[in-house]
């Protein structure tokens, strides 16, 4: 572990970079955040068409309704892709619209529009990699319980298997769930984000359950997709420095670390939980949720482990001068992380992003090394970094966004360079193909490397698309 003072800086762009023959470039989306059609062919609500309509909760009053109108513009989208040399595309199904209510037999418009989606990505030589999960609980199986509720991880096996057998012949690469930390804790802890839910100890049990689901999905997967085919997982791994060298702020590391990364890396790729996890919640919950079997079910093998990385995060032993509420993750007076109240959190220092989030990609290339030590073996993909930025269209129609440019390029450096010190990392799909629905902030941050002027729904790529496209193309990171 290292300070905020101390931490390594990954080498800065200089001479042009080449990646390793192979490396597969792509772009990522999520099913609620740009396809809209919300009640259109049989889809039902999700907890976050709930949530965004709930006055309060998202800003502005934004919901997913429409979002970018990916639903009937998805093939313009495709052709954006191929016109980028984008090589894979990694987006979500809405679990909603495959099966409503989250039981029961699968909705085949649904199933449709994903197989058109799929064989139009296949038709422009694109890689179609689909996320199961990426935050759209139907509705129906939160008003049972949610994901503190056992019975969810059953019916989410249940769909896995849906999906599997409508799209495995075309789609090779698999991912369960997509931050499942941002799911229970967010969700459930400091309610952020759909379902809105503030009890610590439904948290734990939401990431003991989705645990759950994902080994159930990946055992699932396999049963029905080719031999060929990758199952994967994508984890927000926080990458957590001590504000100082004390060991009250080295333990803060520890305890935040257990509860970020450890609660979902742990069972699914050791096959335990932390003992230090049990102990520091041991106020709360003595675990009882846990059944015999649950952790051999959990911990399936992997093809690779997916990656999302935006900031790292900076904290101590709590004096008053941080707070849970400044973690980067949405403010709130309850908190996302039990038992963690002698925790503060701080502001990394340095340039920041319109989300407040620090610019740092040593960041990265630390917490890709770490990663490659704990978990060798284990290939890595980097399914998610980006940045928002407050752009907008010039007079000319263009949109020029310079930082977004820079903030890519020492990413992608950084990613380079841990490659060149033995990490196996495989891809990198940049967050996100499209301006889009950015849950709590409604539209008014924008990630994508297109530019969507939302009234008219528009798609206009940014000076950064044709940037990244070049990188995309060539597996060249051109020097600074």
């Amino acid at each position: 572990m290292v300070t905020a003072a101390q931490q390594h800086t990954a080498p800065g762009p200089q001479a042009p970079r080449t990646f390793p023959e192979g490396f597969l470039w792509g772009s990522a989306t999520a099913s609620y955040q740009i396809e809209g059609a919300a009640a259109e062919d049989g889809r039902k609500p999700s907890i976050w068409d709930t949530y965004a309509r709930t006055p309060g909760r998202v800003r502005n009053g934004d919901t997913g309704d429409i979002a970018t109108d990916h639903y009937h513009r998805w093939r313009e989208d495709v052709a954006l892709m191929a016109d980028l040399g984008i090589g894979a595309y990694r987006f979500s199904l809405a679990w909603p619209r495959i099966q409503p209510t989250g039981r029961g037999p699968a909705e085949q418009k649904g199933l449709d529009f994903y197989r058109r989606l799929v064989d139009e990505l296949l038709d422009k030589g694109i890689q179609p990699v689909a996320t199961l999960y990426h935050w759209d609980l139907p509705q129906e199986l939160e008003d049972a319980g949610g994901w503190p509720e056992r019975a969810t991880a059953e019916r989410f096996a249940e769909y896995a298997a849906l999906a599997a057998d409508a799209l495995g012949d075309r789609v090779k690469t698999w991912t369960t769930l997509n931050e499942p930390w941002c799911s229970a804790f967010l969700g459930y802890g400091s309610g952020v984000h759909a379902p809105g839910r503030t009890d610590p100890v439904d948290a734990l049990r939401a990431a003991h359950h989705l645990n759950l689901a994902h080994g159930l999905a990946v055992q699932a997967l396999r049963d029905r997709v080719p031999a060929d085919a990758q199952c994967s997982v994508t984890l927000n791994i926080h990458h957590v420095r001590p504000l100082t060298g004390d060991d009250a702020d080295t333990d803060a590391v520890r305890r935040i670390d257990a509860l970020a990364n450890r609660v979902f890396t742990g069972p699914m790729l050791r096959g335990a939980y932390p003992e230090d996890l049990l102990k520091d919640t041991a106020t709360l919950t003595d675990w009882s949720f846990v059944r015999d079997g649950d952790l051999r079910q959990i911990r399936q093998p992997l093809d690779f482990l997916g990656v999302n990385y935006y900031t790292p995060t900076l904290v101590s032993r709590a004096d008053g001068s941080g707070t849970h509420t400044s973690d980067g993750h949405g403010r709130s007076a309850h908190s996302p992380w039990p038992a963690a109240d002698e925790v503060a959190f701080h502001q990394p220092p340095g340039e920041t992003t319109a989300m407040g989030w620090a610019v740092d990609p040593s960041g990265l290339y630390d917490l890709l090394g770490r990663l490659a030590a704990d978990f060798p073996g284990l290939p890595l993909v980097i399914t998610e970094n980006g940045a928002a930025f407050d752009d907008y269209a010039d007079p000319s129609g263009n949109v020029n966004d310079p930082a977004r440019i820079s903030y890519l390029r020492g990413h992608l450096a950084a990613v380079h360079q841990a490659i060149a010190d033995g990490a196996d990392v495989r891809g990198y799909f940049l967050w996100s193909l499209l301006d889009n629905f950015e849950w709590g902030y409604g539209y008014s941050k924008r990630f994508g490397a297109v530019y969507v002027d939302y009234p008219t729904g528009t798609r206009i790529p940014k000076a950064s698309a044709r940037w990244y496209s070049g990188v995309a193309r060539t597996g060249v990171l051109p020097g600074a």
